[in-house]
Parts: structure tokens; sequence; C-alpha cells
């Protein structure tokens, strides 16, 4: 099987549910010598992204999400221990979390592992997080940067939270503020005062190393 269908037949675990098959495809193409990340972003995510578009068109619920979910985690756990890492690599450090009220944490996962690849530092404080715990974590690590994600429209407005709060604790100025998820956009993250907004995963990384003016990696 070509590196195409390869990457095909991993998408298409994910869309149809399949743990086995994403895990067993993942590897073929670890095998096959095609590189994690895209296995990742031409497999994976694809498949997540038609699965997310079928239950847009009230194709697929929820019970068929988490089950998508679940393939496509299946195949991130044969993929994530084979993405290269720079040795030393160190461009910063991220607290990341979903924010208090949304239990939802796909888009947030893959953004901190595509962080990780990257090398930046990260903290992940889970899903449902309140601000003051964002905020704690922040002046705990000194991050350079705070990533807030939500897939629901009803706790949107917990990122102003939070963005809120650090400039109640005079901290705003020292960290930048990444926001992404389903419903929020670059003009709702300008309306909040965050810094930046990612659209997916590899959006935010680009984003992220863009806010903090990355040229090339800090020393450890």
């Amino acid at each position: 099987m070509d590196s195409g269908k390869l990457l095909k037949a991993v998408a298409d675990s994910v869309l149809n549910m399949d743990e086995e098959g994403a895990a067993k495809y993942s590897k073929e193409a670890l095998d096959a010598g095609i590189d994690p990340m895209a296995i990742i972003n031409e497999g994976l995510i694809v498949g997540m992204n038609q699965a997310g578009k079928l239950f847009e068109e009230n194709q697929y619920f929820v019970p068929e999400l988490l089950l998508c979910s679940d393939a496509m985690y299946a195949g991130l756990n044969v993929v994530t221990p084979h993405i290269k890492k720079e040795e030393n690599l160190y461009l910063g450090s991220v607290v990341i979390g979903v924010v208090e009220g949304d239990t939802h944490d796909i888009g947030k996962n893959l953004v901190k592992v595509m962080l990780e690849a990257s090398g930046f530092r990260v903290y992940d404080l889970g899903r449902d997080v309140p601000a003051k715990a964002f905020v704690d974590k922040v002046r705990e690590v000194k991050a350079d940067l705070l990533c807030l994600s939500t897939l629901m429209t009803s706790t949107m407005d917990e990122m102003k939270k939070v963005i809120d709060l650090l400039e109640k604790e005079n901290m705003r100025e020292r960290v930048k503020v990444l926001v992404g998820g389903g419903p929020i956009s670059s003009s709702f993250a300008r309306s909040i005062g965050a810094d930046g907004y990612g659209e997916n995963a590899t959006g935010a990384v680009r984003m992220a190393k863009k806010l903090l003016g990355i040229m090339q990696a800090k020393s450890l």
C-alpha cells in the first residue's frame, strides 16, 4: 500500500470508529517510513475533521464522535512516541487547558502533542479548568504562553474571565494568550483581548511561535 492509501486508511479508520484499524494502519504507515507528523496531520486529524463535519450535518451524534476520538487516540498512542524531538530544544513554556464548563479536549490534546514535538515544554491542566487555576499555573511555571480551548459557545466567555484575571493579578504583560476551538474566531480573540487565535493544531503551533517571536531555540 502506497503512502497516500495508508494515510487514507488511517483517516477512514478514525471516521469509521475503528480503534484497531487506526492503530494498525498508523503502525503500517510508520513502518513504511511516513513521517509521524504527516500521519497525524494527513491521517488522524483528517479523519477526525471528517467526523466533525458529519456531526455538524447531524449524521453523527455525540456517541459516534466519542468513538471516532477513541480511534484517533489509538493512532496517536502508536505515533506519538516516534515523533522526533530535537535534543535540548526548548522554545518556551506553555500552560494549556480547556476552560471551565467544557469537557471537550480532542483539539487541546492535538495542540499539546504538536507543541511538545516542536520543542515547547507544556503543562496540561486538562479540561473544565477554572480561571484561577490557569492564572496560578502561569505564575508557578512563569509561562511564556497560555493556550485556552473550548468547543462550546456557552463557555467562550470563560476565556475572557481568564484574561481579566491575569490583568487583575498584574500578570497580563508577562504571558501571551492564544485561544482556539470550534466556535472561536480571530475576531472573537481580538474582542476579548487575546494575543492570537489558532484555527487548528498546526495553526496554533505556528501562531505560538509567531507570538513569542521565535527565530531560534532558547538555551536550557
